[in-house]
């Protein structure tokens, strides 16, 4: 009997429990094993981590076949690699190898406490399950014979990450993840021996964007969470796959819950795209569903004050409010699943009959508009593969650890092959440094120069083997985004968008935008109007531009514009967040989606209580273009999805969307398909006329550079103290020189008040200065300044 693969070229033949095997060179014994369905006990074996041999759990025999490839003592499967004519014989067949299993297994129940019916890996541990399958069927331990070894327990690893040191069996699985995969060597093996144990460095917490993941891949209960510890036993969970919501990545996660609540949250397995691995926001923050403020009724203004109402009633009162505002906007956040972002498309040209539509409400341009029509919708060219075969890649306007963290470790593992990172940014910052990212240092102005002379010097090597990634944040610089198109236009590199919000590709692609129709059909084109309208079954849609999210809050303040509908906008995110609270005040009438209480809410005539992603099938639609679908976890009888409410307003209007269910939504997207008309009108506009240099400072103003951190104080992530209390303290970052004049406390002022932050010296030009966006107040936008602005710095006042 043999197996072996279809592809036969540069393979090692060898034989395993008498079957004959080819795999590819340089395969692993183990992995040669699992070809033939063997399955190799082991424990420190991790498929995405280097071999260690540590554990030594996988023993096999490998008897001299005559060959001179036999060993005389058994071999640790997960370290050897296969030779030709190689004869395995595992625990299968070999008594031999059975023996040596069972010593190593008994090895490790020595001071393995007996304490499976408490400890949270009990009923899914590894060692548990091989214990029985693979270990003797009784102890020699002599309970009289000495005390098991004991640890005070547990220690915080980090606020997240819990450790029972007397479950280690020293595996180094944690220690080489962090090492290995997100580059947070913040935890190591201490003392030697039967003291050995995982530790941390004095004062310095096992603090990494992805530490959860040690917790899923620890194969005993050594590592667990501080927030689901003690809280439930695995045979008790219903387990439902699901996609990850914070970001543009589209990570795989698994959601398990119990009567009705969420109880924790793993990572899927998903080689495509985020492989076995999430962020700790992915994992841990997803109490924001289950807060206090969470909506449960439909609410109607009355007489000044929001009173409970009925689903019916609610839509009747929006249909007529609506109606009688007249000109209407519709702003909706970047949250919002492909089909819902499909019904606020379609609501806004069939039942208000308008293309004042927009999911940008962040600072934005009408170049990234065009942009977006002309070089994102409709396009997938880069993929997480390509990442890692690419010759190079180019950063703009993104950083990959803080806004797209399963593209940063795609990153991290393309850079260990021949892959090589530039990155245009202010300093070099943590994440791009853990990429060994080349930087093009780039003040904040300077984006659109930066990339034309990308062109010009031929030793970063961008070329058509190369990928050029460009945040959202690009927007912001005139002319940048048409010089990452210029630039991919004459190099022949892949350009990919890299929005941060999970709804945002699949709001371009159904036209939540003032220029787009759903699947890429240009408002100007009278084609795709026709086009639209017959797949829509009305007789016209509006022909006239549409206005984007700032046009919409000014036209609101100037009385052109009298009604809006809301859903899923923080005003401190938007790019004059006073003037959008103006706005919403201004209005007539404001109909607010939402899933709790907010500013928004507090100042609408109508809110209506929006489903959350686990309580509603959907699809997003990541930064590659890839169709992510989910189905419900839960049946919430207190919350519809936004497409569902819209519907409902809609039919009051007495013009139907003519669905009611994702389900249906998404059959009449397949059935409208693309655009394959004409894109006549879509050319990214040419590069904004420029010196190269950003104006002179007559004073002691700074150019203000800023992102959000990963973990910061958004409203999706509140719920989990200890997960937040993972956060990075927000900072100042100045130049050295900067920092001797002014520090360590530094009091920044901009044209929308002032703030005082403790400050840090980092490798900036001494006019730039970094903050995180969304970490103290209420952010950059409402406190300190508007984008592209300079700010003035003096000494601050510690109290």
């Amino acid at each position: 009997m043999s197996v072996a693969p279809e592809k036969a070229t540069d393979l090692v033949t060898l034989t395993i429990d008498g079957v004959q095997v080819s795999v590819p060179k340089d395969t692993l014994v183990i992995r040669a094993a699992e070809e033939i369905g063997v399955q190799v006990p082991r424990f420190c074996d991790h498929p995405l981590l280097a071999p260690v041999g540590a554990c030594r759990q996988c023993l096999v025999d490998i008897p001299d076949a005559g060959n001179g490839r036999g060993f005389p003592k058994p071999q640790a499967s997960c370290t050897l690699p296969v030779a030709e004519g190689m004869v395995v014989n595992t625990q299968v067949t070999s008594p031999v190898a059975d023996k040596a299993q069972q010593g190593i297994m008994e090895f490790l129940l020595i001071n393995h406490p007996l304490d499976c019916p408490v400890c949270d890996k009990g009923g899914e541990c590894p060692l548990q399950n091989q214990a029985m399958s693979n270990g003797r069927g009784d102890s020699r331990f002599s309970d009289g014979g000495g005390v098991k070894r004991t640890f005070p327990k547990p220690i915080n690893l980090s606020p997240t990450v819990l450790l029972d040191r007397e479950r280690c069996i020293v595996c180094q699985r944690c220690t080489r993840f962090a090492e290995e995969i997100p580059g947070d060597p913040f935890i190591a093996l201490i003392e030697r021996g039967a003291q050995q144990q995982v530790g941390i460095a004095e004062d310095a917490p096992f603090l990494s964007y992805f530490a959860g993941n040690t917790i899923q891949i620890c194969p005993v209960g050594a590592l667990t969470s501080a927030e689901y510890r003690f809280r439930s036993r695995p045979f008790d969970l219903v387990s439902t796959p699901s996609i990850a919501e914070h970001d543009a990545c589209g990570s795989a996660i698994r959601i398990d819950h119990r009567r009705g609540k969420v109880m924790r949250r793993l990572a899927g397995n998903d080689p495509e795209v985020n492989e076995e691995w999430i962020t700790d926001k992915d994992r841990f923050a997803f109490h924001y569903a289950t807060e206090a403020d969470r909506l449960s009724y439909p609410q109607v203004r009355e007489d000044g004050e929001l009173r409970p109402a009925s689903w019916p009633e609610a839509f009747a009162v929006a249909a007529r409010g609506l109606q009688a505002a007249g000109a209407t906007g519709v702003l909706t956040g970047g949250r919002v699943t492909a089909e819902d972002g499909y019904a606020y498309s379609k609501f806004a040209r069939v039942a208000l009959g308008t293309n004042d539509i927009d999911f940008r409400s962040r600072p934005h341009s009408a170049e990234e508009a065009s942009f977006l029509a002309s070089e994102v919708v409709l396009r997938s060219t880069v993929t997480y593969a390509d990442l890692e075969s690419a010759s190079t890649v180019v950063l703009a306007g993104l950083e990959p650890e803080d806004e797209a963290g399963m593209i940063f470790l795609r990153l991290r593992k393309a850079t260990k092959g021949t892959t090589r990172v530039i990155a245009l940014a202010p300093y070099l910052s943590r994440g791009n440094a853990k990429l060994g990212a080349h930087l093009v240092r780039t003040a904040p102005g300077d984006e659109a120069a930066a990339i034309e002379a990308l062109v010009e010097q031929g030793e970063y090597g961008v070329d058509q083997t190369a990928v050029l990634l460009v945040g959202e944040r690009l927007a912001t610089v005139p002319g940048a985004l048409s010089a990452a198109a210029a630039l991919a236009a004459k190099t022949g590199a892949r350009l990919a968008w890299v929005p941060r919000r999970a709804g945002d590709r699949g709001a371009v692609e159904t036209g939540c935008l003032p220029n787009l129709l759903p699947g890429g059909r240009p408002v100007a084109d009278p084609a795709a109007r026709v086009d639209a309208a017959a797949d829509w079954g009305v007789d016209h849609l509006p022909e006239a531009a549409g206005r984007d999210a700032d046009g919409i809050v000014a036209a609101l303040n100037a009385g052109e514009l009298h009604g809006l509908v809301i859903g899923g906008v923080d005003p401190d995110d938007t790019s004059d967040p006073a003037a959008t609270r103006a706005a919403i005040a201004a209005a007539s009438f404001v109909v607010a989606l939402e899933l709790r209480e907010t500013d928004v809410t507090r100042a609408a005539d109508v809110v209506f209580p929006v489903a959350p992603v686990t309580d509603k099938a959907g699809m997003f639609v990541t930064w590659e273009g890839r169709p992510r679908t989910f189905d419900a976890v839960f049946a919430s009888p207190t919350s519809l999805p936004d497409l569902r409410i819209l519907a409902g307003i809609a039919e009051e209007l007495g013009r139907p969307l003519g669905f009611r269910t994702v389900a249906e939504a998404r059959a009449e997207m397949e059935e409208m398909g693309p655009w394959d008309g004409e894109r006549a009108g879509l050319d990214t506009p040419s590069l904004v006329p420029r010196d190269g240099t950003r104006p002179p400072s007559s004073d002691d103003s700074l150019a203000l550079a800023t992102w959000k951190l990963l973990i910061d104080n958004g409203s999706m992530q509140h719920g989990d103290k200890a997960y937040l209390a993972t956060a990075r303290v927000p900072v100042a970052r100045v130049s050295r020189t900067t920092y001797d004049a002014h520090g360590p406390t530094v009091t920044l002022t901009g044209d929308r008040g002032s703030v005082t932050l403790p400050a840090e010296a980092a490798d900036l030009a001494d006019d730039v200065v970094w903050l995180p966006a969304n970490s103290f107040g209420n952010g950059v936008l409402a406190d300190l300044a508007s984008p592209g602005s300079r700010v003035t710095i003096a000494k601050g006042v510690t109290s």
